[in-house]
């Protein structure tokens, strides 16, 4: 292969990501960008990708955090030792933390994907403060960076298509959203995962393991007892052979939904301004909300409620659809009261209708 299409593929790649980058407004010059880096294919290509931005003056500046989560023991620490390697080779200043989240499900319960998502999320913020704080730029200046795909994002959008979603739960992925009170980009969510593997195996410079794998293979990745692997191994390869477009015909569908989305999203929020209000200062503590919601149209007050719920059950909650409908059959009716997810009370009253913890309720309810 001649040298021309190598450059050809990295410069496409290149392209591809930094249109997502400055058509959602992700990073400018001005802007500081830690990059989520596990090992595997697409947080690599994303090292590589975000040291061309640093080159090509795209972004102010950029790190890289690794979480060990401890799950696959020497694995683990393989996955570790070489995004430090490929840290080095970039000149990118990294951070490293171990989190036991076996031993955290253990002591506490709970869903291991979620708490050890929470535990990156946790650990990216303080790295972020701190890139930000060392090299001179506003918090606020600050971004993360995650290496989700197109493939990502289909695979979320059949996932649901299976289990069932919400309102606007078919744009499967936001480009960026707010987590831990930080900005969380997606820029590779319109390249597919072949191409950015395509990309490392092109490269002169790749960095490899131990091995000479370019990239770390998550062995879980394969089992598909696994519901994204279910779908990642066995649902998607058909789709594409039906359409091999899919990755590219499926984002421009999710992008028109969410275009939609957002503009229902946004009147929802006014409903939401102008009909709730909190009980307390703390979401956890409920909330009231007004009886005009009622008068709105069914979609929108759907999505009212489904942002309650969320608020009052916490970020990491799935609001079940049977809770939101329990809440919409509530209003305007003396007297309902209703026991949902969470062990949350839902009742009506003149004032609107109240969704608090039950332990409120009960207690309100006493001195009555």
């Amino acid at each position: 292969m001649t040298d021309e299409p190598k450059r050809s593929n990295r410069a496409d790649v290149f392209a591809r990501m930094m249109d997502v980058v400055r058509k959602r407004g992700m990073a400018t010059r001005e802007t500081v960008a830690l990059l989520m880096v596990s090992g595997g294919s697409d947080s690599t290509a994303l090292a590589y990708l975000a040291a061309d931005m640093v080159a090509a003056g795209d972004v102010g500046a950029v790190a890289m955090l690794h979480v060990n989560h401890k799950l696959r023991g020497a694995a683990s620490d393989g996955d570790a030792a070489f995004v430090e390697k490929l840290a080095q080779h970039l000149g990118i200043p990294l951070f490293m933390c171990e989190v036991d989240v076996a031993a955290m499900v253990q002591s506490s319960g709970g869903n291991m994907e979620a708490i050890a998502r929470a535990e990156r999320y946790r650990a990216a913020r303080e790295a972020l403060e701190s890139t930000c704080l060392h090299m001179g730029f506003p918090f606020g200046a600050g971004r993360i960076f995650t290496a989700h795909t197109a493939d990502d994002r289909v695979e979320n959008f059949y996932m649901r298509s299976i289990v069932g979603t919400g309102p606007g739960g078919f744009r499967s992925m936001d480009h960026s959203v707010m987590i831990e009170g930080c900005r969380v980009c997606r820029p590779l969510l319109e390249s597919g995962r072949d191409e950015l593997r395509a990309f490392l195996e092109l490269r002169d410079d790749a960095v490899r393991d131990e091995s000479g794998a370019l990239w770390r293979e998550d062995a879980t990745n394969a089992d598909t007892d696994r519901f994204r692997a279910f779908v990642r191994h066995e649902i998607v390869p058909r789709a594409k052979e039906r359409n091999p477009r899919l990755l590219e015909t499926l984002t421009r569908t999710m992008n028109l939904i969410a275009d939609e989305d957002d503009m229902l999203a946004a009147q929802a929020r006014e409903l939401l301004l102008e009909h709730v209000r909190p009980l307390a200062t703390s979401p956890s503590e409920g909330f009231l909300v007004s009886p005009a919601l009622g008068e709105a149209a069914m979609p929108l007050a759907r999505r009212v409620i489904e942002r309650v719920l969320s608020l009052a059950l916490g970020f990491d909650a799935r609001v079940e659809n049977a809770s939101v409908e329990a809440c919409l059959a509530g209003i305007g009716r003396s007297g309902y009261v209703a026991n949902i997810q969470g062990d949350l009370a839902v009742s009506y009253n003149k004032q609107g209708l109240r969704i608090e913890p039950m332990p409120a309720f009960r207690a309100r309810r006493k001195k009555e």
